[in-house]
């Protein structure tokens, strides 16, 4: 199966020099119609230095190419190195590229959330009360493209706009009508792979067969994945308030693989069977005979993103030893040492840092070198 490969002209720098997004369509059009197919929508490397999720893709357009047409029902659309400026920015051998830098705004929370809009939601839920899932997902689909065709529109105004708008409309063009978002991200620093999900999600989180999960509990509709499903959510909330209990078959997920910088063979392997597993499951790949492993559902754990708490330096200094990622701690537990010096004619000291709560060692700073509240350990309470 050949992918449709289309090419977005993004930005034009001073030098005359054309950034670009390549998109490649697998797409059934069998599955076009009457009764289409879903829509899957995954990309990867929003943040300069998370740049697994390329490996992930991939693999993925490597497999795609070698099924059958009949092997797919609906489309999968994948955006690699779908931000081209983070991917590009250093700092000597370091890549950040979790900013815009010019604006100093994080790249992955300047999406556009049509939940944020004036918009009377309960009016529209009453309104569609007797209609069928279908419909009503149809319906609002419609307000929501409008609402964000008002919105970017002001791309091609004489005023113009900040490039943190332009980019924002640009890629989520992409996926306004999709049915699944997949964002592929790695930590900042060094991490475990997990998924993030949101409320009523949890059981279709276990089709990623990963170890973790942690639920989008706390969130401000800003991020890439939060910004598509969230005016989804809230429909559902405004049917609940109304008598009506629905769930919408849509869906976003961030998969956080591996470490910033770093592809690490065993995290990328990990995404690509568990999106495999995903989309069978979802019944957009309709391949009997792809091995998937046994559901690891019992072993998951799950946490709310509200327990992951941040231990930062409480001194200056370098990180001489600390716990190893993935560690379970209890409270009074020891975290991590640190040699603290001095400009004051004393000796250095050595101060030992213990957990506050039990929990989970989910994040590791990369850089051992903190100034005094600098980001040391990500813990999961427990």
């Amino acid at each position: 199966m050949l992918p449709i490969i289309e090419t977005i002209p993004l930005r034009q720098m001073a030098s005359g020099d054309i950034l670009n997004l390549q998109v490649y369509k697998f797409i059934n059009l069998k599955s076009i119609g009457d009764h289409p197919g879903k829509k899957v929508y995954i990309q990867s490397n929003l943040h300069g230095s998370e740049i697994s999720g390329n490996a992930v893709i991939y693999q993925l357009i490597e497999f795609l190419s070698n099924i059958n047409d009949d092997n797919l029902w609906g489309e999968i659309w994948l955006v690699p190195l779908c931000n081209p400026m983070g991917v590009n920015e250093r700092a000597q051998h370091f890549s950040p590229g979790r900013f815009c830098v010019y604006e100093g705004k994080d790249w992955n929370r300047i999406f556009w959330d049509f939940a944020k809009e004036n918009y009377d939601l309960l009016a529209f839920a009453q309104s569609q009360l007797d209609f069928d899932l279908d419909t009503v997902r149809k319906n609002y689909l419609a307000e929501i493209k409008s609402g964000f065709l008002q919105k970017s529109s002001k791309i091609n105004s004489q005023a113009g706009l900040p490039f943190t708008e332009i980019f924002r409309y640009q890629l989520q063009s992409l996926c306004l009508d999709a049915d699944y978002v997949i964002d592929l991200h790695s930590a900042n620093n060094q991490g475990l792979d997990y998924v993030y999900y949101f409320p009523n999600r949890e059981d279709a989180a276990k089709n990623f067969l990963l170890d973790y999960g942690i639920l989008l509990d706390e969130y401000d509709g800003d991020a890439f994945d939060e910004a598509f499903i969230k005016p989804w959510l809230a429909l559902e909330s405004a049917f609940a308030s109304l008598g009506k209990n629905v769930r919408f078959d849509v869906e976003a997920w961030t998969l956080e693989l591996g470490s910033g910088m770093q592809i690490k063979a065993d995290s990328v392997n990990k995404g690509v069977l568990g999106i495999k597993n995903y989309l069978v499951q979802k019944g957009v790949l309709q391949i009997p005979d792809l091995i998937i492993p046994e559901s690891k559902s019992e072993e998951m754990l799950f946490v709310s993103s509200s327990k992951r708490k941040k231990y930062c330096a409480t001194v200056g200094g370098m990180i001489k030893s600390r716990v190893k990622l993935g560690t379970v701690v209890k409270a009074g537990d020891w975290l991590y040492e640190i040699i603290t010096f001095n400009k004051e004619g004393k000796i250095p000291r050595i101060i030992n840092i213990c957990a506050e709560s039990d929990g989970l060692v989910y994040d590791l700073s990369i850089n051992e070198a903190v100034n005094q509240g600098e980001f040391v350990l990500g813990l999961l309470e427990l």
